[in-house]
């Protein structure tokens, strides 16, 4: 292709530019657009599947749920996670406005899990405070707000520009205030330039740093795509990053780029163990300190380390499987199975991810003050392009908002682009143009990763982050004269040219930060330990007036909570100024003998609606086209009614990703549709706008009607919309317990706790399916004013499963003597199972007979089982016997145990 003249450029103008279309910044251009701002999105892919919520979540790590978690609690959590460097106050902004974003999201058709009841069915997975909000169709959140995007009244003020590139935010060479950015279009090459008021940065982490072990460039733990664009775009435009020293490191599974999932597995009864299926993290899943016991007993002759799942009964096994398999990565089925794996006879083997930058799961970013702004004026910075350490989903949803509602005051600059600016963008975008048989841009970047992985990846020491300087000074020449033939190639090569500003701003700031800190993040062999007098401080890096990277240690500000054994006290800065690197130019002084050496002491699920290959119908592609203009009923209605079943799915598709009125029943009649792919696509929609659809009598009565489809995926998810819609009464529900499928019976199970109906779950206690009667015994347990008596026939059933689960259920139904007796009874029970359930239905018996049996169940042989009587112990923690039970569980071999123990303290 040919280079275009910076003249011909295509310029666009807007009061707020957002660059990048993923999860923070499709929520700072809803709210900079619904403050009254008109909004220019650019996005490098397509808004309607980029950003890491392309596939969909599993699940919130960071929900704040008033009754269920305080935020102050989370905001200790996270400063003690992040070893004491935290900016509170913007860490607050996540805990006190998390709760409210969720409740948008709901607004919108995003679905959380809830109880029977409706309430939020928040899980406690860290050791301290329950933050994790499962998300039963997290993958679709990407349309949900995709959905938002297209809304007409979103359309009039929110211009969206999918593939256009941007590659340098503009300033104002008079007060260097954000005035627009320079861009090119991916598909085309053309020259593009952007005039706005503001800019706000959301494009994600720096996931392409490390080079995964797998070898390939695009089997990263983050989505490949996130090459570290903002962080290099913030750091040319003169703002401060800061914490690029403290990596971003995961557990993952071994060979395949995705998480472990053990965050939700645990609630299912998976965890962490080595090889001898021992667990032994001690510290908490937020910290790095974890991946650093995880990295030495990788180490270790105990490694392997797996995700234990196979001592699961096959329900658990099998709802972890319709989770893993089906949302964020969908692979992840396909790639056991190629291995001839299965949870029920094989765990899963762990390993850890290559290195990145990533505010929300470590602490690395552009800084930021509590309303999203950057140190350059009216540049704004949110999602885990932000240092909001450990801020996760939710927290990019809050930054994105906090950023379109603070960026909406200002309205589009009008004076003169600065040329200079404009020509040194060109000629980042287009050199690779000039030597089109130059090294390929997959070469370079495997060489520049590689350097990475080689001499930037903990343990650090200054003279392997010397060497790497070194390599990324000389890589700047190679990168210069990569080739590039198309448009889609100048996007890898400016990628490039961003990982390798990532890579040097990695090293420099490890460099400069001469203490170890956050476990295996920022390790240091040369300065092994933690420094809080001299070090409790931000490590800021900008651009200096030479074009030289200079640091500043920022010391941490006064908490507003605070927190045992940190005390910031704030003060002025220190400036570093250039960092020094060590000599490695020769091994020692270069005229010196060999010297000795020191003694030293050694310390594959089909999306709903797919039924055939995409374009096999005409029909299809006109209806793809009818739904960007957000069609109501009548439009969609012949589609409805298609003969085609593709094309019937396909209509299903868009009413749900559309949501005209009269979805709702529209979508119930489909649910009687004689394709099973168009009742299946109907079953997911339904479930997925269970939070938006009104729940009107037409709705109901369509429902109702689909009870009697033969379809029993049909009739579970008519159950589970009834429930969540408050449609359905006892009578109906009781009625479903005579149905043939066990699944729909559970469902009739959870309905029927959903409006208390005692009666009829007792009656439930004979189902002759061992999953029913235990969904049974849950279900007693939760209703409203739980007792004891209805559990009595599951406290007698003959299979382990469910006596375990009708004695865990004592906990809250309550546990007087004579039930107490029979807990205390089924401690020696043969099942592990049901000596965990009976330790655990202790916690609410009278603790003159709890504490002494839970004091000898200590020194049961299942860990599990340990655990529990631990986590009742803590329930009588007022007692001396119960405290002095606890103190000898300390030294417990298992990690879990040991730490719940020392909670008691």
């Amino acid at each position: 292709m040919d280079i275009p003249a910076i003249g011909d450029a295509e310029e666009l103008s807007c009061d707020v530019l957002v660059i990048g279309g993923g999860t923070a910044g499709t929520m700072a251009a809803l709210t900079a657009a619904e403050r009254g701002a008109r909004v220019l999105l650019l996005e490098k892919a397509h808004v309607r599947h980029s950003g890491a919520l392309a596939m969909g979540m599993d699940g919130v790590n960071n929900a704040v749920v008033p009754g269920r978690a305080e935020p102050d609690d989370y905001v200790a959590e996270i400063t003690r996670a992040n070893d004491g460097v935290v900016d509170q106050s913007t860490v607050r902004q996540t805990a006190t406005r998390g709760f409210a974003m969720v409740q948008r999201l709901e607004s919108y058709g995003v679905k959380f899990e809830k109880d029977e009841h409706g309430e939020y069915a928040v899980r406690q997975v860290h050791r301290s405070g329950s933050y994790v909000l499962p998300m039963p169709e997290g993958k679709d959140v990407k349309k949900v707000l995709y959905r938002q995007l297209r809304r007409r009244e979103m359309r009039e003020r929110i211009r969206i520009e999918n593939r256009v590139m941007p590659v340098r935010v503009l300033t104002s060479p008079e007060d260097g205030r954000a005035i627009g950015a320079a861009a090119f279009n991916t598909r085309t090459g053309a020259f593009v330039t952007v005039r706005a008021g503001a800019v706000i940065l959301a494009t994600g982490p720096c996931g392409r740093l490390g080079l995964p072990a797998s070898g390939y460039l695009y089997g990263t733990y983050e989505n490949p795509t996130n090459a570290g664009d903002g962080y290099a775009m913030a750091y040319h435009a003169g703002a401060a990053l800061t914490g690029i020293e403290c990596f971003q490191i995961n557990p993952l599974i071994k060979d395949y780029n995705g998480p472990a999932c053990a965050y939700v597995a645990n609630p299912f009864g998976g965890y962490q163990v080595n090889r001898h299926g021992e667990r032994f993290v001690d510290s908490d899943y937020w910290s790095g300190q974890m991946m650093a016991e995880f990295a030495a007993e990788l180490a270790s002759d105990r490694g392997p380390v797996y995700l234990k799942l196979s001592h699961l009964p096959e329900e658990s096994v099998a709802s972890l499987e319709s989770i893993l398999h089906t949302t964020e990565r969908p692979t992840r089925g396909t790639f056991h199975a190629g291995r001839g794996h299965d949870y029920r006879t094989h765990d899963i083997e762990m390993h850890i991810s290559e290195i990145g930058l990533c505010g929300g799961h470590s602490a690395s970013g552009v800084r930021v003050d509590d309303h999203a702004r950057t140190t350059v004026p009216r540049l704004y910075a949110a999602g885990d392009l932000a240092s909001v350490p450990h801020n996760y989903m939710i927290g990019a949803f809050v930054f994105g908002d906090l950023a379109g509602a603070d960026a909406s005051r200002y309205t589009a600059y009008e004076g003169t682009l600065p040329a200079g600016q404009l020509a040194a963008a060109h000629e980042l975008i287009y050199r690779p143009l000039r030597n089109p048989d130059g090294p390929p841009q997959p070469q370079v970047e495997y060489k520049l990763r590689r350097f990475v992985n080689d001499y930037v990846a903990p343990p650090k020491t200054g003279a392997k982050l010397s060497l790497a300087v070194a390599a990324f000074d000389r890589m700047t020449g190679e990168i210069a004269e990569m080739g590039a033939r198309t448009a889609h190639e100048l996007m890898r090569c400016a990628e490039v040219s961003f990982i390798r500003d990532c890579a040097e701003m990695a090293a420099r700031s490890s460099l400069a930060r001469t203490e170890s800190r956050w476990g295996l993040y920022h390790e240091r062999l040369d300065h092994p330990e933690r420094d809080d007098t001299g070090w409790l401080h931000h490590l800021d890096l900008r651009k200096s007036a030479s074009g030289a990277m200079e640091f500043t240690a920022r010391p941490v500000e006064p908490y507003l909570v605070p927190v045992d054994g940190f005390a910031p006290a704030g003060g002025p800065e220190r400036h570093l100024g250039a960092v020094d690197l060590v000599p490695v130019a020769t091994a020692g002084p270069r005229e010196a003998a060999p010297a000795g050496r020191p003694q030293v002491t050694p310390v594959p699920v089909a999306a709903p609606g797919a039924g055939s290959a995409p374009g096999a119908s005409p029909r299809i592609l006109e209806l793809l086209a009818l739904a960007e203009e957000s069609p109501g009923l009548a439009a969609l209605t012949p589609y409805l009614d298609d003969p085609d079943p593709a094309v019937r799915a396909a209509a299903v598709a868009a009413l749900g990703e559309t949501v005209p009125a009269g979805a709702g029943p529209a979508l119930a009649a489909r649910l009687a549709d004689a394709a099973p792919v168009v009742r299946a696509a109907a079953a997911a929609a339904l479930r997925e706008l269970v939070e938006v659809l009104p729940g009107g009598p037409e709705l109901g009565a369509g429902l109702r009607a689909a009870l009697a489809v033969p379809d029993p995926g049909v009739r579970c998810a008519v159950l589970e919309v009834l429930r969540a819609l408050r449609l359905g009464d006892a009578e109906l529900y009781a009625a479903a317990l005579a149905d043939a499928d066990p699944e729909v019976r559970i469902h009739a199970v959870r309905a029927l706790v959903s409006v208390d109906a005692v009666a009829a779950l007792a009656a439930a206690a004979a189902d002759p399916a061992r999953e029913v009667r235990v969904a049974v015994a849950k279900g007693l347990a939760s209703v409203h004013a739980p007792a004891p008596a209805p559990l009595d026939p599951l406290l007698a059933d003959p299979d382990p499963l469910v006596r375990g689960a009708a004695l865990a259920g004592l906990a809250r139904a309550g546990c007087p003597d004579g039930y107490a007796r029979t807990a205390v009874a089924a401690l020696a029970d043969a099942a592990w199972q049901v000596r965990a359930g009976a330790a655990a239905g202790l916690s609410a018996a009278a603790a003159e007979v709890a504490v002494p049996a839970l004091a000898r169940t200590l020194a049961d042989a299942n860990a599990d089982v340990r655990k529990a009587a631990v986590l009742a112990l803590l329930a009588h923690r007022n007692s001396a016997e119960a405290q002095a039970a606890l103190a000898t569980a300390v030294s417990d071999p298992d990690a879990d145990v040991r730490a719940y123990a020392g909670r008691a303290a």
